[in-house]
């Protein structure tokens, strides 16, 4: 499809689409006119600092000042502890290169969604399925929210512990962030960059106050942490855990690092997608890596084992704490964290309301016009107001209790599964001739399987007992797994209502068709056409 695109339906032009497969398993309707084109003026869209910043403002969200906490719990071990941040930033760069190869190949906005469908096409659709139920019903910002409201007591001089008064700030945080990405969505995106900026700043500081801690500028005795640092010892909080337990961490760690992928889903609205992401993308990545190694080591400074394993979220208060006192200092440095917290909202509901919005225009969601419009601000207001709801859910619903790594081993468990496939199939693309795959860039079969293997694993490990409490948590082991992959099959229950039951019940089928989005971006649409 070329040229200037028709502002008319298919009605309107006279035109009977017609039906035929083309033997990638999708049936295509040919004869379809695009939508009316909306243009986005190259303002509305993302340069390489924008590009950075949107990736940063992911990345660095709750995790770096909270799970710290229980990665250490875990392991029981400084020199363990510092090495999985070292192995997950590793990990994040084999993700970030299958991630390059598929969006330079593929640059449509939808992120992992376009790659599943190009691989796996039989059964037709099932994939789609699966993977909006998971960015549907789990691409919430609760986590944060829930961190931001509680980084905002903390510094008031409340209780540390998780209550819905904390929730309830939460539930103000991301309201503001779905409102303006709504009403004003270039500010929206110019807060998201001053923020990025902002918690960039945040954990240089807490680095340089590391080194500080390290010369012996502490409020307290040294803790002397680093003495046999790759020990494994047992404390209030703290043990060497089986590979539960390292699973566990492991999944902490890659919820820190999560947003990495964050470009690719807006594809559609960056500018020149090969130059940006290649030079964006690594730089946030491999920035964002050394700050998280150092900030563990100055956290490790300051504070004692004990502490550290019993703090929960609140590890970077902790640390302000012991290396500042009980000053004004320890009240408003919190603060700037829960603005840390804040920025990776705006950019996680930035992110996944535009995955939404792609599922809404494309046919497969119920009410699929409302989902996908732009309206009234030419902006998602429907798809936002979407993962603001999903991410209320989430963030009331818990007990108070140990609902933060609760809701992010949630978040980032069904991610292993989906990461596993996509994984996997790069390298069937890479080996099968019949794909004459090409891209613009190249990731090497070592660094795709080193993805895949270790996807695998936190896919698989997380159903092993551990040793010990099988509640220690405060929930049973088994629970965040369990409802990861029944979300999971969820979504392959409404692909067998909404391809198979539906179309035998009311006579027709689903088809898909080739239009030209509001971007001007050729896209799949799903559509249903009588078959009686």
């Amino acid at each position: 499809m070329s040229g200037s695109p028709d502002k008319r339906s298919n009605e309107e032009a006279g035109l009977k689409p017609e039906v035929y497969d083309n033997g990638n398993g999708f049936s295509e309707v040919v004869g379809a006119v695009t939508e009316e084109k909306i243009v986005y003026d190259d303002s509305r869209k993302l340069g390489i600092t924008g590009s950075v910043f949107l990736i940063l403002n992911k990345m660095i969200g709750t995790g770096i000042f909270s799970t710290p906490s229980s990665i250490f719990a875990a392991t029981g071990s400084v020199g363990i502890s510092l090495l999985l941040w070292v192995i997950g930033g590793i990990l994040t760069f084999c993700g970030l290169s299958v991630w390059l190869e598929y969006g330079l190949a593929i640059p449509r906005s939808g992120g992992e969604k376009n790659y599943l469908e190009h691989v796996y096409r039989h059964p037709k659709y099932l994939a789609t399925c699966v993977l909006a139920s998971q960015m549907i019903l789990l691409g919430f910002s609760s986590g944060n929210a829930l961190a931001f409201g509680r980084y905002l007591l903390y510094a008031a001089g409340n209780e540390l512990k998780d209550s819905y008064k904390a929730r309830g700030i939460g539930v103000a945080c991301v309201t503001f962030a779905t409102l303006l990405h709504s009403v004003a969505p270039k500010w929206g995106v110019r807060l998201f960059n001053v923020l990025g900026v902002f918690k960039v700043g945040v954990l240089l500081f807490i680095v340089f106050s590391g080194f500080a801690a390290l010369a012996g500028r502490l409020r307290i005795e040294p803790p002397n942490n680093f003495e046999n640092a790759f020990a494994i010892e047992s404390g209030e909080g703290y043990s060497g855990g089986g590979a539960y337990a390292y699973s566990n961490a492991l999944l902490n760690i890659i919820y820190s690092y999560k947003g990495w992928e964050n470009a690719n889903y807006v594809l559609s609205e960056i500018k020149d997608p090969r130059r940006t992401l290649t030079i964006a993308a690594p730089l946030a990545v491999g920035g964002v890596t050394i700050l998280y190694v150092l900030a563990n080591v100055a956290y490790f400074a300051a504070i004692p084992k004990s502490d550290l394993a019993t703090s929960e979220v609140i590890v970077a208060g902790l640390f302000f704490k012991n290396v500042f006192g009980d000053g004004a200092g320890v009240r408003v440095l919190p603060v700037f964290v829960a603005l840390s917290n804040l920025g990776n909202v705006l950019a996680v509901s930035f992110a996944h309301a535009r995955v939404n919005q792609e599922l809404g225009k494309e046919g497969l969601l119920p009410l699929s016009r409302f989902w996908g419009s732009n309206k009234p601000f030419n902006s998602p207001a429907a798809s936002l107001f979407l993962h603001w709801l999903v991410t209320v859910i989430v963030l009331l619903a818990p007990p108070p209790g140990p609902a933060y790594n609760f809701i992010v081993n949630l978040y980032t468990y069904p991610g292993a599964w989906i990461n596993s496939f996509v994984a996997g199939g790069l390298i069937y693309l890479h080996y099968s001739k019949k794909e004459n795959w090409t891209s613009g860039w190249h990731t090497y079969l070592p660094i795709i399987v080193v993805f895949l293997l270790s996807n695998a694993f936190l896919a698989l490990v997380p159903f092993i007992p551990p040793d010990g409490d099988w509640n220690a948590d405060g929930y049973p082991y088994y629970v965040f797994p369990v409802v990861g992959v029944v979300v999971l099959l969820i979504g392959a229950a409404y692909w067998a209502l909404w391809t198979k039951f539906w179309p035998a019940v009311r006579g027709h089928k689903i088809v898909s068709e080739r239009v030209v989005d509001e971007t001007g971006a050729e896209v799949i649409r799903y559509r249903k056409i009588k078959t009686t």
